[in-house]
């Protein structure tokens, strides 16, 4: 078994339900409130992360309680980084994300519902649009996450080289940075098996 199938496993009985409403949410987003349906996302990755057999470690969540129109810069080690930071942020987020990613089940509601924006990142002109569009988001008091790396390390803890292209939406709409740390996230869906592991988030 892995961990993905014990997450889900343990949440059966939530499933329809989390589920279910989400879908509802993405199918009908500018009726409802950022912050009702946030919740939700919320509570789904609260979930996930619960049932998942990891002990994280979390600090610095009062930086995110308190502004408004942030970005959020962190390291980029694989899928279960945006559930340990979006089961522990209260906050609003939208997300940059590579466009492989917009039509994977779950994750197309949350993106949808998050106001988020896929890049092609073979594609200069459509990457440059998607930041100005975040830019102009941020402005108006949203917030987003963006890993600066582009891509998935593989080396584990080891960061690859950012790309300057992705701080240019911080240069230009001159909002709050907050940078994060990830650490050990990658044990968490690459390990076999579904032992306790330890990450943490700062």
């Amino acid at each position: 078994m892995n961990r993905i199938t014990l997450m889900v496993l343990r949440n059966l009985h939530r499933v329809p339900g989390l589920y279910g409403k989400l879908c509802h949410y993405a199918k009908h987003t500018d009726k409802y409130p950022e912050e009702e349906k946030w919740a939700h996302i919320h509570k789904i990755m609260g979930y996930a992360l619960r049932s998942s057999n990891v002990n994280l470690k979390v600090t610095g969540q009062e930086n995110l309680k308190h502004n408004e129109g942030f970005l959020l810069y962190g390291n980029h080690q694989g899928l279960f980084d945006g559930v340990a930071i979006a089961a522990t942020c209260e906050v609003p987020l939208g997300i940059v994300y590579k466009q492989e990613l917009k039509d994977v089940p779950l994750l197309k509601q949350i993106l949808t519902c998050t106001k988020s924006f896929a890049m092609d990142r073979s594609d200069a002109r459509q990457s440059l649009t998607v930041m100005q569009k975040v830019i102009q988001e941020v402005k108006n008091g949203r917030n987003y996450v963006i890993f600066p790396e582009g891509t998935r390390s593989k080396l584990g803890n080891q960061m690859l080289e950012f790309h300057g292209g992705s701080f240019r939406c911080a240069t230009k709409s001159k909002c709050t940075v907050i940078p994060v740390a990830l650490v050990d996230s990658f044990k968490v869906l690459d390990e076999k098996g579904t032992k306790p592991v330890s990450m943490q988030l700062h």
